[in-house]
């Protein structure tokens, strides 16, 4: 069912990557209704202050993208906060949103829900049958109580949430920070700063072998609206873009939409991690909805804000 284009649509995070993209993508579609809230204003890990942000604004429609989120390091320094503000996080807007009558919520989750050993590509009945990825379980761990109990709403309550799962994200606003991003933003600016200081080559850990699945955040920002009005079943949706790409591959990308000219050194005293890791995107290719951003467009799109944000610095 196509959502009107003056329905109350609250989009929780939308600050970050994932949220800025369901925001610029509703409004280029024409919405005109979008509730937007920054951290300052409403804690998200604070019940009452959500509870109260529900009952006054009433929203037709809940996009949940707030979390915590970091990477391996961070994860491993403060479990404590990833398990337990994304539990908040989720918890308090379910049940606001359940309570005050949402017509829908979509929560969104992450790959790493899923067993380290999953078989490839990953099919969502994957979820809860192995050991997770022992770097991030605490933040897999709230993802998938998040995924839980939105069908726990469901079924008891007959609530209409659903979960989507992306797979590698990047794009406008990803975090391109020298230590904590991943493999594709730190490539982006480990070129450009190569081109700009003049270097000789780019080392990059690892042999290059691993393949990886990457999917351009607007890209993602389409199918949220697309599930919101094509789906509403019980099992959580997978959204990747079905192509997988080698490390070796991408770094020769992101070094000729970059322009660096020197030389890329592999260093495979490194680890490769993960071999593989592809989502099965069969599902929603079945429910109708296609990813349309190929991932030299996106890197070209998404280099050229890391310049006008980042590379004058």
């Amino acid at each position: 069912m196509p959502i009107d284009k003056s329905a109350k649509i609250y989009v929780a995070g939308h600050h970050g990557l994932v949220g800025s993209a369901v925001v610029r993508h509703l409004t280029r579609l024409g919405f005109t209704n979008l509730l937007l809230r920054s951290h300052s204003d409403l804690d998200l890990t604070n019940q009452l202050s959500v509870d109260e942000f529900f009952s006054s604004q009433k929203p037709d429609y809940v996009i949940l993208a707030a979390a915590k989120v970091g990477g391996i390091h961070a994860n491993n320094t403060y479990p404590a906060e990833f398990i337990t503000i994304n539990l908040q996080i989720q918890t308090n807007v379910v049940v606001s949103a359940f309570k005050y009558k949402v017509r829908k919520l979509l929560f969104l989750g992450s790959s790493c829900i899923y067993p380290k050993f999953a078989p490839q590509p990953i099919p969502e009945s994957a979820l809860l049958t192995g050991e997770l990825e022992g770097t991030n379980e605490w933040y897999a761990i709230a993802k998938i109580a998040g995924v839980k109990m939105c069908q726990a709403y469901k079924l008891q309550y007959n609530f209409d949430a659903i979960s989507a799962m992306p797979t590698n994200l990047y794009g406008r606003n990803d975090n391109f920070h020298p230590e904590n991003s991943h493999v594709l933003p730190a490539l982006l600016r480990r070129f450009h700063e190569a081109k700009v200081n003049g270097f000789d080559e780019v080392v990059v850990w690892g042999s290059g072998s691993p393949l990886r699945e990457f999917l351009h955040v607007d890209d993602l920002a389409d199918a949220v609206v697309f599930l919101l009005e094509n789906y509403s079943d019980l099992e959580h949706v997978n959204v990747g873009s079905g192509k997988e790409v080698s490390i070796k591959e991408l770094a020769e990308l992101v070094k000729e939409v970059v322009g660096f000219k020197g030389e890329l050194v592999w260093d495979t005293s490194k680890p490769d991690g993960t071999p593989r890791k592809l989502m099965d995107n069969s599902k929603i290719a079945r429910l109708g909805w296609t990813p349309k951003i190929s991932l030299r467009d996106g890197l070209v799109d998404t280099y050229k804000w890391y310049v006008e944000n980042y590379g004058k610095q």
